[in-house]
Formats: structure tokens, C-alpha cells, sequence
């Protein structure tokens, strides 16, 4: 298991983190550990409604009662159970730095950051035209989840220690060409 790489996939809210996973995917033949599974899974068992508002909620809830690592701590032993099938995971969602040095802490060198970036604008474009995908509302909504993403859980951290950044301001086709840089 010496070699075997966890790629963490980082970025704020519509900067493409998604897409980069399903290319990543598609490239590596990796599994994915979607870390926000975590949140979804405590809202279907409180039986809470599936939007941006009761999402940080939730997300709010199970960092105060399992601190500001419960993501990578509770996905753990899912990641080393993939691991011993596969050459690496790909983990999307990581947010804060606390769920960064917990992933650093127990992976070392094999702990990979990419960050996918793109400007507030574009993202928030982005993010107006999603259908199916729990689409923000307006630009107050937009700006409180980037501020809470920032200063509630520490989502800059990670990004700050990215090992590949990747600026995802075009298309596709530019952003899968950036990603087959990555070595």
C-alpha cells in the first residue's frame, strides 16, 4: 500500500470540483469517496429537505458534534478499504483544514491536493444555471455559503495547500488538458 495515491479534489462552491472528479475518474479508474455523502445521509435520516440552506445546516451539525475532521475521520476506513483494491482514491469534498491534516497526518506524501479555481462570477453563473443540482437563488445566497465555506470551516486551508492548481475558467476540452498535466 506503500505507492497508493489519495487525490483530494478541493475548491469553493461552482469551481468545477465535479468535473474534475468524473475526468479524473474516467483517466485514473479510480473510486471516489465523495465525502459530502456524510451530510446527505444525515439529512435523509432526519428527514430533512435537500437544499443549500438545510445542507449547511447539517453540515454545521455533524462538524459540532464530531469536530472540524468528522468528514475525513468518519470516511477513513472507507478510504483504506478502497486502497487495498486500487491504486489510489480520488476523495471530493474535502473542505476544511482540519479534515486536510487528519488526510496529511495518516497519508504523508501519498496525500495529493488538486484544487480546481474559478472566479467568484463565473462560479456563481455556474451555479444560478444548474437545474437539477440544488441551483443558488441569488447573490446574497451565493456570497453566505462562500463566507461560511471560509470562516466556518476553514475551506481556504486545503486550497492554499493544493499540490496542482487548476484555473477552470473555459470549457472542457481546457479543463481535461490542464488535468492530463497533472503527474
Amino acid at each position: 500500500m506503500k505507492n497508493k495515491l489519495i487525490l483530494a479534489v478541493v475548491g469553493m462552491c461552482g469551481s468545477g470540483k465535479s468535473e474534475v472528479v468524473k475526468y479524473l475518474v474516467k483517466k485514473l479508474n479510480w473510486p471516489v469517496v465523495y465525502l459530502g455523502e456524510i451530510t446527505f445521509d444525515w439529512m435523509k435520516k432526519k428527514k430533512l429537505a435537500i437544499n443549500n440552506q438545510t445542507e449547511m445546516f447539517a453540515r454545521e451539525k455533524i462538524r459540532a458534534e464530531h469536530g472540524m475532521g468528522a468528514y475525513a475521520k468518519l470516511s477513513l476506513p472507507k478510504i483504506a478499504a478502497l486502497l487495498k483494491k486500487n491504486q489510489g482514491v480520488i476523495v471530493e469534498s474535502l473542505y476544511s483544514w482540519s479534515e486536510y491534516k487528519i488526510l496529511k497526518e495518516k497519508y504523508d506524501d501519498r496525500f495529493k491536493i488538486v484544487a480546481a479555481h474559478a472566479s467568484p462570477a463565473i462560479r456563481f453563473k455556474r451555479l444560478k444555471s444548474r437545474k437539477n443540482n440544488r441551483p443558488m437563488k441569488n447573490y446574497a445566497e451565493f456570497k453566505a455559503r462562500d463566507y461560511s465555506e471560509i470562516e466556518n470551516i476553514e475551506k481556504g486551508g486545503p486550497i492554499a495547500m493544493a499540490d496542482y492548481l487548476i484555473l477552470n475558467e473555459g470549457n472542457l476540452r481546457d479543463l481535461h488538458k490542464k488535468l492530463d498535466s497533472i503527474r
